[in-house]
């Protein structure tokens, strides 16, 4: 997979990229990743992407010229088919489980970081295949959430992770969130493992971690319990 970012602060992206599991699939080859500054791609001579909205308000808008610019010069230099242009944006549909595993198919996102109060529309309607949010909640910036979703999505992409088994078994997978673990020792400060886990009894051990996992998405997620007998009549 290659990912292009779009942002005016590539240097938000150095500790996230050169670590753990994305810097494991960019060594791996698995994931290519490509930041570009956006002041890079405008034409004015103090490299400003950003200006007053019309209409009149408080902050800046940034302009849709250098995020134009910056998609073009990406899909010239590529072959095949065009990539995934993905808008990070507070107005976006909330990232999901589902939506990470459906991108992690993708062979090519650009993701534009949005800033200030916001870009230019244009750039919505005529660009943007996609706009996700990370919450319901605001950001300085785009940068945080692509970093979110890059993650998110990496860590799907077969042969990222060591152990494959894993994914199977992490909250949201089977709409349910994961059940308690433990490691050793079996008692530490009085506190015991659940004998359940100690038996060897892999059937025992697998009704206990969905009786748990239901116990806790009800406690926490109810709504997820829902969804999921939605999708079963569905």
């Amino acid at each position: 997979m290659r990912i292009d970012i779009l942002t005016i602060f590539p240097g938000m992206f150095s500790a996230v990229l050169g670590e753990s599991i994305i810097k494991r699939a960019a060594a791996k080859k698995r994931v290519r990743i490509i930041l570009h500054d956006l002041r890079d791609f405008t034409a004015d001579k103090h490299r400003k992407v950003d200006d007053r909205p019309f209409g009149g308000g408080s902050g800046m808008v940034m302009n849709a010229e250098p995020i134009f610019n910056a998609v073009s010069h990406i899909i010239s230099k590529i072959k095949g088919k065009r990539p995934r242009v993905i808008l990070l944006s507070p107005r976006g549909d909330k990232l999901t489980q589902r939506e990470c595993k459906a991108l992690a198919k993708r062979k090519h996102l650009i993701l534009i970081c949005g800033h200030y109060e916001g870009i230019d529309e244009r750039v919505r309607t005529k660009l943007v295949d996609r706009e996700i949010s990370i919450g319901d909640y605001i950001l300085t910036g785009g940068e945080l959430p692509a970093m979110v979703l890059i993650d998110s999505v990496a860590r799907l992409i077969p042969g990222v992770l060591g152990d494959e088994g894993s994914l199977r078994q992490e909250s949201f997978e089977g709409g349910l969130l994961e059940y308690p673990q433990y490691t050793r020792p079996a008692v530490y400060k009085g506190m015991k493992v659940p004998p359940v886990l100690l038996s060897g009894d892999h059937g025992k051990i697998a009704e206990w971690r969905r009786h748990q996992s239901e116990r806790i998405t009800k406690k926490k997620r109810p709504e997820l319990l829902k969804n999921q007998g939605g999708n079963k009549n569905g």
